[in-house]
């Protein structure tokens, strides 16, 4: 961008040294009225010609950059939502596979505490038929 800058002064300093040196030249050359009214005429549709080109020039330029940056615009937009979508692909993976191991842990941990369950229950009506025979062997 400071080197557009630059280019841009640099160009217009030429253009005004140019129009400035034209005319002084003009201005103290030996010629009559008419032949100097006559060349600052030329001289002065050179000069618009030339200011007319580097209009079209920097138009032109101008055009070329705004097209770029959309261009780059549109590209960082698309690699944004890929991005994101990736992102939103692995996030949904990740939570299927909480939810799974949640699942596997849950239905594991059910049937142990049935397990534990079932054995505790039997446990308590072996002593409790323990207790059931010793009373009946001491009455």
């Amino acid at each position: 961008m400071d080197e557009n800058k630059t280019a841009k002064g640099l160009l217009l300093g030429f253009v005004t040294g140019g129009i400035v040196g034209a005319a002084l030249a003009l201005l103290y050359a030996p010629k009559s009225g008419r032949e100097l009214r006559n060349d600052i005429r030329v001289k002065k549709d050179e000069l618009m010609d030339d200011t007319s080109e580097y209009l079209h020039i920097a138009k032109s330029k101008a055009t070329d950059l705004l097209n770029e940056g959309r261009r780059k615009s549109e590209e960082l937009i698309s690699d944004a939502k890929k991005k994101a979508g990736s992102l939103i692909d692995d996030a949904n993976s990740i939570l299927n596979d909480a939810k799974e191991k949640a699942t596997t842990t849950i239905d594991a941990t059910k049937d142990r505490l049935s397990t534990e369950s079932d054995k505790v229950k039997d446990a308590f009506k072996a002593g409790l038929d323990a207790y059931n025979q010793e009373k009946t062997k001491k009455s």
